[in-house]
């Protein structure tokens, strides 16, 4: 089976999901030999959460004698030439192939997000999995254009509680869908991919879905752990999402808090004191350094450790001389600024 990437490229907030072909490091399937690409309509008109259904047959030959290539599909690519719609790659459904007549046929269901104007540039072998396709890279074939007319496109905004996420902090995002024409919801339950890093990337179907209310909005909460990736939501289409939104979630910029806390105020010279505490506003694998005070101003790191998820760490002192012993916890540039715990204190005996 050929199973391989497209990716759906998502980065800082806020910003439309728009999955195009990923560079997939393969040439062009070999098997793979196209005639022909033709249309059934050369201009749609789609509103709203609909979609069109356009009419795509392929002509030509794929060369192979293993028996479960008999029926192999495949997909046209469309690419965007003009226009401003959300989308800038459309993809066929798996076009069912017909050995007799030497064609493959299917519909291209397209989505008012398209509004503007694609052509087709090539044709790849599937079954083509959601936000996936084939190993190959496509075969270029420059065919016919189409002409999408989208009206009432989806505007999805996104509102995150709290606006700026502590670090090892659970959060909620509130997403919200209305007619971009109107600035009113559709007045439905929709049907809706709320993700987390690679389902964002790589849209993964059905059993991701989620409703809005009729009012177009859904709120989900999230772990601590979901604020290191990034977010999104996707309109479900086939065979791959027909647009979305996706984002990272900003970041407090304050100077951590950071305790110390020694287990033993007192030790012998040598033994091993461990020290814990914790950071605030920073996120996990952050490195710490007990520094200890040598001579009047100069602090030397002595030991290190790491935030947990918990934000609790724990570093270990050792007294190297009888007396009390000046030490503190420094938290260097990581996710934040720099920042040190108060100084404290361990006798040596």
């Amino acid at each position: 089976m050929r199973i391989g990437r497209w990716i759906a490229v998502l980065l800082a907030a806020p910003l439309a999901v728009a999955a195009f072909p990923g560079a997939a490091q393969a040439d062009p399937d070999p098997n793979l030999h196209i005639t022909s690409v033709t249309l059934g309509q050369s201009t749609v008109a789609v509103s709203g959460l609909n979609t069109a259904s356009v009419a795509v047959t392929v002509k030509g030959a794929y060369d192979s004698s293993e028996p479960g290539d008999a029926k192999i599909p495949v997909n046209v690519i469309l690419e965007r030439t003009g226009g401003a719609g959300q989308e800038k790659t459309l993809f066929s459904t798996n076009l069912v192939r017909n050995q007799t007549t030497g064609t493959w046929t299917g519909p291209l269901l397209v989505p008012s997000t398209a509004n503007g104007t694609f052509k087709v540039t090539g044709v790849i072998t599937g079954p083509f999995l959601p936000g996936s396709g084939s190993m190959t890279t496509p075969t270029p074939y420059a065919g016919p254009a189409l002409a999408v007319i989208g009206t009432h496109q989806p505007k999805i905004t996104a509102s995150v509680s709290p606006k700026l996420v502590p670090y090892n902090t659970p959060y909620s995002i509130k997403w919200a869908i209305v007619d971009a024409q109107t600035g009113r919801p559709y007045g439905s339950r929709l049907r809706v991919v709320l993700g987390i890093d690679n389902i964002c990337a790589e849209y993964f179907g059905p059993g991701y879905t989620n409703l809005t209310g009729v009012d177009g909005t859904v709120t989900k909460s999230y772990t601590a752990a979901d604020s290191n990736a990034v977010n999104c939501l996707l309109l479900p289409g086939n065979p791959s999402s027909v647009g979305g939104l996706g984002l990272f979630v900003a970041r407090p910029i304050t100077k951590p808090t950071v305790t110390a806390v020694p287990s033993r105020t007192s030790a012998p010279v040598g033994t091993l004191v461990p020290v814990n505490g914790s950071v605030y506003t920073v996120q996990a694998g952050c490195k710490v350094y007990l520094q200890r005070l040598y001579g009047a101003t100069q602090w030397r790191s002595v030991s290190t450790g790491a935030v947990r998820s918990s934000g609790r760490y724990t570093v270990n002192a050792q007294p190297a001389y009888k007396g009390s012993i000046p030490y503190r916890s420094y938290v260097p540039a990581c996710s934040s600024i720099a920042s040190f715990s108060k100084a404290f204190y361990i006798r040596g005996t």
